[in-house]
């Protein structure tokens, strides 16, 4: 007989909603403090099913970018709307929230290790090992535990499976979609990148305004589409299609001046 109630991976619940509590404690000041998050769309997430969602969005840190995503979704599901205001959402958490991450990341020492504790699905990348490049089959254990996790509850994924922005979609995230159907919610985000180191555990920078914008389930057609469409679709969806970058480049001076006025006009009315 267990002594605590598991998840499907085996982590026992009352030590992960603990740890959950604990890692949101200690990280709620970087997007309510010092720095700022700006949300928008988590009326969305309220009108989810309790299981068979995915969340698909850009990455620029490995630890931060996923700490926020915990702190918005508690936040929406006890009723706050586009804030992460009272950190008290927190004391019964959603337990059955995952996220893909690299193994050999979450294996990199302690704090990696206890983070991926709360909810992390982690696979062996098939094009990358140390900061070298490889070419290795994928593990069917990995593509099953994705699934396990799809059946139980949420689950979060970067498919560009790299911090570095403008990178290809890896083509993996739409074969899972094919075959699981999930509810498919894009989620773009900014300013991590400035405010912490690649680890997203290291403050870098002070007063900088993050946002996080969640949108409307993607329309696909599962049995249709194929994996380039959904790859292209995901692209653009998360913000990282190649025909976006020359725009992007173009624009960069007056983003980054806007950007600046706004954060000024925030922090003032604030």
């Amino acid at each position: 007989m267990k002594l605590f109630k598991q998840d499907p991976f085996g982590n026992a619940l009352f030590i992960k909603k603990n740890l959950i509590r604990l890692i949101g404690l200690i990280s709620h000041q970087r997007f309510r403090g010092f720095n700022k998050l700006e949300i928008e769309g988590t009326e969305i997430l309220t009108k989810l099913p309790e299981s068979g969602v995915l969340f698909v969005s850009n990455h620029q840190t490995y630890f931060a970018d996923v700490a926020a995503m915990l702190h918005v979704f508690n936040a929406a599901l006890k009723g706050r709307e586009d804030s992460i205001k009272n950190i008290g959402y927190l004391w019964q958490p959603k337990l059955n929230i995952y996220y893909v991450a690299a193994l050999e990341t979450m294996k990199a020492g302690i704090l990696p290790k206890i983070f991926a504790y709360t909810g992390s699905i982690s696979i062996e990348r098939t094009w990358r090992s140390k900061g070298q490049s490889v070419n290795r089959q994928v593990k069917m254990s990995d593509i099953s535990n994705i699934t396990k996790a799809l059946n139980d509850g949420w689950v979060i994924t970067f498919p560009q499976g790299t911090t570095t922005p403008f990178k290809p979609i890896r083509r993996g995230t739409a074969y899972i979609i094919k075959e699981n159907k999930p509810i498919v919610i894009p989620i773009v985000i900014d300013g991590f990148r400035r405010a912490y180191d690649k680890k997203g555990l290291m403050i870098k920078k002070r007063n900088v305004l993050q946002s996080m914008v969640i949108k409307e389930p993607l329309d696909i057609d599962y049995d249709n589409e194929s994996v380039e469409d959904i790859v292209e679709k995901l692209q653009f969806a998360i913000e990282q299609h190649p025909s976006l970058l020359k725009v992007i480049s173009e624009e960069e001076y007056a983003k980054q001046e806007a950007e600046l006025n706004k954060q000024r006009e925030f922090w003032n009315f604030n």
